[in-house]
């Protein structure tokens, strides 16, 4: 059997105090939810829940569906905003697929470090059918809730735009849009410098990753000139395809060495004569 020091189980009584404190800060319950269980549901149809909340710190809360206490994965669910104080918060979830639902929780994410815990259960009997959708009013009580949910969005959203932008977050910024621009040039660079200097079918597969940078930039520059907002993530797509044509370049230049194809090639001046 072992046995902790002093100080190690002071430590741990002191990380499990503080976790406990932190989840006990949160607290939740659920309401109402809409349609009243046992439920039929048809494909498509969205399953709400009113989540009263109360907790010190700021946090966002999602409603789960559960079957036999596993997570149903398909499965889509709210989005929130951060939640402070107390009040109340819409959840909602629908099935992607025909199946069952036997218990519902509510699940809290928020701290620094940022974790996730769950803060309220309920058994529920629901159903989705295979059945088509259906055009159903949504009670009031779930408008109301949705429009208060969208209007804190956009104003957390607002007051983060608004924030000054810190010397830390520019340097970071700078740095990864000069590290997303060296990546494009050398995923460009290197492959077409390497079909220029290989030959036969090294040359060929050099052109495989060279076409991939090439496809991806140019379908980026297409679709930003009829919608300005269709990549607003293009950094990380060339990050992506920069990032493979350069490890498949990688990998074919080490091929080439364990298989002596570099040595037996003449220099790229004598081949041009």
């Amino acid at each position: 059997m072992s046995h902790c020091t002093p100080t190690a189980c002071l430590l741990l009584i002191f990380c499990a105090a503080t976790a406990f404190a932190a989840d006990a800060a949160t607290s939740a319950r659920i309401a109402q939810i809409e349609p009243a269980s046992p439920a039929l549901l048809a494909r498509g149809a969205t399953f709400y829940v009113r989540i009263e909340y109360s907790t010190d710190e700021a946090v966002q809360l999602w409603a789960r569906p559960y079957r036999a206490g596993t997570e149903v994965r398909a499965a889509a669910s709210n989005g929130s905003s951060s939640h402070s104080g107390s009040g109340s918060a819409l959840g909602w979830f629908e099935l992607t697929e025909p199946g069952t639902v036997d218990e519902i929780r509510i699940r809290a994410g928020g701290g620094k470090p940022y974790r996730e815990w769950e803060v309220a259960q309920q058994r529920v009997d629901l159903h989705w059918t295979p059945n088509p959708p259906t055009q159903t009013a949504r009670p009031a009580w779930v408008d109301a809730l949705a429009a208060a949910e969208q209007a804190q969005i956009r104003e957390q959203m607002e007051q983060r735009a608004s924030e000054p932008v810190s010397a830390g977050e520019v340097v970071l910024f700078s740095g990864f849009m000069l590290a997303a621009f060296a990546l494009l040039i050398a995923g460009l660079a290197i492959p077409f410098w390497s079909v220029w200097k290989w030959r036969g079918g090294w040359r060929l597969a050099a052109g495989v990753p060279a076409a991939l940078v090439g496809f991806v930039v140019l379908r980026i520059v297409v679709d930003t000139a009829r919608d300005p907002t269709s990549h607003n993530l293009w950094p990380f797509e060339v990050l992506q395809s920069g990032a493979l044509a350069l490890g498949a370049i990688g990998v074919m230049k080490l091929l080439r060495r364990r298989l002596g194809a570099e040595s037996a090639e003449p220099p790229a001046r004598s081949r041009a004569r």
